[in-house]
């Protein structure tokens, strides 16, 4: 496949794609978001606890 017909293809699928809306209707994107930020800080937070090798 060339590169040209991959783009094609994934172009077309991308339209295709939008007919369906793809957000699910119980899926809050604030609390989603906020809750991906929050288990990142309590695994940045838990990581430079354990790194007492400074």
């Amino acid at each position: 496949m060339s590169l040209m017909s991959t783009a094609h293809t994934l172009v077309t699928l991308a339209e295709e794609g939008g007919e369906h809306g793809g957000n699910h209707e119980s899926l809050n994107p604030f609390l989603t978001g906020g809750g991906a930020l929050f288990v990142l800080l309590l695994l940045l937070w838990i990581t430079t606890r354990l790194n007492r090798d400074r």
